[in-house]
């Protein structure tokens, strides 16, 4: 069985790594740095899958042993609702940016 703390560490440091990227990508924009920005996007999105994938995991697990009160916490669903928006967004936001810069 997997512990519940690596699991818990494993989503935030994915989740940070999602939201990381494409504020480098902004900042990489405004020192006109403009190499590979589809990359960290593609990275970006990829950081929040596996973030969202460990808490289906630890979800899972929880079932496994029986925890169901853990369960059902609305925490768990606000927290992964807010990692998968603000991920999206700010990789439109790079999205935007860059789609002027790329096309010509």
């Amino acid at each position: 069985m997997i512990d519940w703390f690596w699991l818990n560490v494993g989503s935030l440091v994915f989740g940070l790594i999602a939201w990381t990227l494409p504020i480098v990508n902004l900042i990489r924009y405004k020192n006109n740095k403009r190499k590979n920005w589809s990359t960290l996007s593609i990275m970006s999105i990829s950081a929040c899958a596996i973030s969202l994938y460990i808490q289906i995991v630890y979800a899972f697990n929880l079932v496994k042993i029986g925890s169901l009160s853990n369960l059902i916490e609305e925490a768990w669903v606000d927290a992964s609702s807010v990692l998968l928006i603000v991920t999206l967004l700010l990789n439109i936001i790079t999205i935007i940016v860059y789609r002027d810069k790329t096309t010509k």
